[in-house]
């Protein structure tokens, strides 16, 4: 493992003008003494049991303080994938995965590996419009969903949406009677039928399909194999140092590769304990569960972590075991840092920074890394992965210290977008490298800094966000003629949503509430604009596009001037 201290660099690689340029290119790549894995998710975890079949590998505390032990987790995902496979699944048949955080989560991610289905991540926030796509786009087979999702009936939601999802054949609600004759051991010729299928899996087989929202409208499928997001958690693993006397708490989502792969895999593949500390974040659950779990890492965005630290009770919490974790998805304040690293024991946390078609993590500072570089900067390349700064306009790698496009290259970059070569070619040029539209510094000792973004995306509270999805959604609306959606400042979320819209003539003024109401129940609560600006008109470039730039200044004077937020 590579714990070399490298100097500190000469100024923060934050891209402001003036930053010195070497002559040296920007590009780099990570070293490390253990080679990339070349096994399926499936045949790591047999390892693991092997090695530590005692020892725990899971606990759901929601699930009223369930625990599995390296053996009983190998046989329950066992008995799933053979209850699987007697539903007709086979590999490369997609499994969709609709629940919040849960063991049965865990369970179903890993019975898919051992038989080679992909996996097909359902964020728990998508209602019937999200919901409806995922399904027919992936060509989902089996739908496993938990009953409900909050306050929401997700089976109400499926039963609405199934008609007319063609490739549907079986939904499993967890909990119910077929999620309980699924979970009932294989005998003797189940067994070897899942042995069988286990042996004909390749590393290079897609695995996991994650759906990330597109700049043209609808959301494009991120197509994942076992060599990626298996080296990819393993490698995570490793900078943080994981052994098997980890305990690793994840209130992140586990239908992100902040969970799933970051998260679930990273811990075991390691012979760690993942602690689910509640369904969905909870600040008190999540302290309470460091605290009973003597868990030794955990991970979250800053806004997690500020509300941890904020907690009323947080000084009456032992945290004391707390080493190592995560940080990733906005920036992180200097304040709330050094914070984690004084009141959380969390000396030796890591940032993160990549993206889903990276399997995740392109770039990571490593535990030694002074706290200046943690906040200042995403690290420098992980294990086994190539990056370079490009000029967007032209491709050349710029040298260090300016500014420009973050590209990365290795085993990490997806097989491409599921059923869109198109979209795959614009993502990824013809030398393998992934443009991932940032724009990033590298200073001389090779460390990151991400200062912006060549696209409209939006990132609200860690959520990425690509406006032309809702601009396209609103449109639905009988009396919206037209739509822009922009991102705004927002002290807590980082981001938030405005809408500007054009009303037919004749229509009625609109308000953000009234919005709100439309969109509830047919877009993910972090898709609903915040805000909404009625307008005439757009400001426009001579050939005709949306000044964006423009449209983004006049939301944030609009915002100063206390413009009503929706309830």
């Amino acid at each position: 493992m590579d714990h070399r201290e490298p100097e500190e660099p000469t100024t923060p690689a934050d891209g402001r003008a003036g930053h010195p340029v070497s002559g040296r290119p920007s590009h780099a790549a990570g070293a490390h003494p253990v080679p990339l894995l070349d096994e399926t998710i499936g045949a790591n975890l047999q390892r693991s049991v092997a090695s530590f079949p005692d020892r725990d590998a899971l606990v759901d505390r929601a699930g009223g303080g369930r625990r599995w032990s390296y053996a009983e987790l190998d046989a329950q995902t066992d008995a799933l994938a053979a209850g699987l496979l007697d539903l007709g699944v086979r590999a490369g048949d997609r499994i969709g995965l609709w629940s919040p955080n849960n063991a049965e989560w865990v369970l179903t991610q890993y019975a898919a590996a051992k038989i080679g289905a992909i996996l097909v991540n359902i964020n728990p926030a998508y209602r019937t419009y999200e919901l409806e796509y995922v399904l027919g786009h992936a060509g989902v087979r089996v739908l496993v969903a938990a009953p409900t999702l909050r306050t929401s009936d997700a089976a109400a939601m499926i039963a609405e949406v199934a008609p007319r999802c063609p490739s549907l054949r079986h939904t499993v609600l967890i909990g119910g009677e077929e999620w309980d004759s699924l979970m009932t051991p294989p005998d003797a010729y189940g067994a070897r039928r899942l042995t069988e299928a286990g042996a004909s899996l390749h590393p290079d087989d897609p695995i996991n399909i994650q759906y990330t929202s597109g700049t043209t409208g609808s959301p494009k499928g991120a197509t994942l194999t076992h060599r990626n997001i298996l080296n990819n958690g393993f490698f995570t693993g490793e900078l943080l140092e994981y052994t098997q006397a980890d305990r690793v708490c994840l209130p992140v989502p586990f239908y992100h590769c902040f969970g799933m792969v970051m998260g679930t895999i990273a811990a075991l593949s390691h012979g760690a304990c993942v602690v689910i500390p509640s369904p969905s974040f909870d600040a008190r659950a999540t302290l309470e569960a460091v605290e009973a779990e003597r868990c030794t890492s955990l991970y979250g965005v800053p806004t997690m972590f500020i509300a941890e630290l904020n907690h009323p009770d947080f000084d009456s919490f032992d945290l004391s075991r707390l080493r190592t974790g995560i940080m990733s998805g906005t920036p992180c304040p200097v304040e709330v840092m050094r914070q984690v690293v004084d009141r959380m024991h969390m000396a030796r946390v890591t940032i993160c920074y990549g993206m889903t078609e990276t399997s995740p993590v392109a770039c990571q500072t490593r535990p030694g890394d002074s706290l200046e570089r943690r906040v200042s900067t995403v690290g420098r390349a992980g294990p086994h992965v190539e990056i370079k700064i490009v000029d967007p306009e032209t491709g050349e790698t710029v040298p260090r210290g300016t500014q420009g496009e973050f590209c990365t290259r290795g085993y990490s970059v997806m097989s491409g977008y599921w059923r869109q070569p198109d979209k795959t070619a614009e993502a990824i040029d013809e030398d393998g490298w992934m443009h991932t539209g940032d724009l990033a510094v590298m200073d001389d000792d090779g460390y990151v800094g991400i200062t912006g973004r060549i696209k409209d995306m939006v990132i609200r509270g860690g959520e990425n966000i690509y406006p032309r999805e809702i601009e396209e959604f609103l449109h639905t609306h009988p009396d919206i003629l037209d739509a822009q959606v922009v991102g705004v400042p927002d002290p807590y979320y980082g981001e938030e949503l405005i809408a500007w819209i054009r009303l037919r003539d004749g229509a009625a003024p609109m308000s953000a509430t009234e919005l709100w109401a439309y969109c509830a129940g047919r877009l993910a609560h972090f898709k609903i604009p915040r805000y909404v600006a009625v307008t005439d008109s757009f400001p426009m470039t001579a050939s005709g596009k949306v000044r964006k730039v423009e449209l983004r200044e006049q939301s944030a004077a609009l915002i100063a001037d206390r413009l009503a937020p929706a309830a």
